[in-house]
């Protein structure tokens, strides 16, 4: 069975973090082929494409991270009804210089836990439309949405309901599933291509 390197994004800065704690859940009860790094983002400053010249060592190490995952898992609440401002950072730090994508063709997933009853369902929806521009394929279905309950959710990531771990568990199957089948469908020419083809770049 192929090893696949997931990194992945928690879109909160918060210490207690509630989707840092569904992140370990999720690790744990991940197919034992994803091998998992967190890609850190507390300490990027506000992209600007001043920045575009010469990316400081933080954008750098990002990029880096992004590109050496074979897919990316993000896993973030939802404020103000959309992108948590540090991860929206993040991303746009990610996709740039123009030219430079490094989330294209990244097989994704998009998960977030919330105290109130949707979920980060309206999070998630903002998030789909800009990985889509990025090139980034998305796992559709099946959807998280997960109302959190602190009762169910360990510190450590054990989760203490098993119809919650075994919907957590169907998700990464899932994932895990979307991730080898991106791959192996996977073909040369996007905007994020380090040597663009020029006849694509003219039509």
């Amino acid at each position: 069975m192929a090893q696949y390197k997931i990194g992945y994004f928690v879109g909160s800065l918060a210490a207690g973090s509630i989707n840092r704690v569904l992140a370990k859940a999720l690790i744990k009860l991940a197919p034992q082929n994803l091998e998992f790094t967190e890609i850190p983002i507390k300490d990027l400053p506000l992209y600007n494409y001043d920045y575009d010249a010469d990316f400081p060592p933080e954008g750098r190490a990002l990029k880096e991270a992004i590109e050496a995952s074979d897919g990316i898992l993000f896993v973030s609440p939802e404020y103000n009804r959309s992108i948590p401002g540090a991860l929206k950072n993040a991303i746009d730090w990610g996709s740039r210089p123009w030219g430079s994508n490094s989330f294209a063709r990244k097989p994704t997933g998009i998960i977030g836990a919330s105290p109130g009853s949707i979920g980060t369902a309206v999070m998630q929806s903002s998030m789909r439309s800009v990985l889509s521009f990025l090139d980034a394929p998305q796992l559709n279905a099946p959807e998280m949405y997960i109302h959190y309950n602190p009762a169910v959710f360990g510190d450590d990531g054990e989760v203490k309901d098993e119809g919650t771990a075994k919907f957590l568990r169907h998700y990464m199957e899932e994932y895990e599933a979307f991730v080898e089948r991106v791959l192996t469908a996977n073909a040369p020419g996007h905007i994020g291509d380090r040597e663009p083809d020029t006849a694509k770049l003219s039509r």
